[in-house]
């Protein structure tokens, strides 16, 4: 089955134009390579905009959003909280991993990370760092469980031994 994703860049200095979106590109080459059918980033600025970016993607039916962007403790960093406002139900596992991925790569401040995961509908979310190497690290901690993931949120089933 081919999954439609949606990569969103949350950056208010890369929405102006006064820094270059760099891992949002990172992101897309990411789920290209798994096979999902994704387009260019899509950039907007920290806070509400974001919020409507992802009901958006919800209501265009998009299998997985990744975001980029606002996971720190700065007084910006909102992309936790606008995601909370949109998914219906937690996936906490998946934002482990990716912060578990980065410390087991000798990133320490993986940990710094607030992202989560979600569901919204049949939407899944996911909030990785801005940085480039925490984009390129949380696609590699998904990639082993992404495609499982769609599949049970499209109401597949657990594989079963033969």
């Amino acid at each position: 089955m081919s999954y439609r994703a949606r990569v969103i860049t949350s950056s208010t200095r890369a929405a102006a134009g006064t820094w270059d979106d760099t891992s949002g590109p990172i992101v897309v080459r990411g789920l290209a390579e798994l096979g999902l059918e994704v387009g260019p980033p899509v950039v907007v600025a920290d806070g509400e905009p974001l919020y409507e970016a992802l009901r958006q993607a919800v209501a265009d039916r998009v299998d997985l959003v990744v975001t980029t962007g606002g996971t720190g403790h700065t007084p910006t960093d909102l992309t936790p909280e606008m995601t909370l406002r949109v998914i219906d139900r937690q996936s906490p596992g998946l934002a482990e991993l990716v912060r578990a991925y980065g410390l087991e790569h000798g990133v320490p401040t993986a940990v710094l990370s607030r992202g989560i995961a979600g569901i919204a509908e049949t939407t899944l979310i996911v909030n990785l760092p801005g940085s480039n190497g925490g984009a390129r690290d949380g696609i590699a901690a998904l990639s082993p469980v992404l495609m499982h993931a769609l599949d049970q949120i499209g109401g597949g089933d657990h594989p079963r031994p033969t």
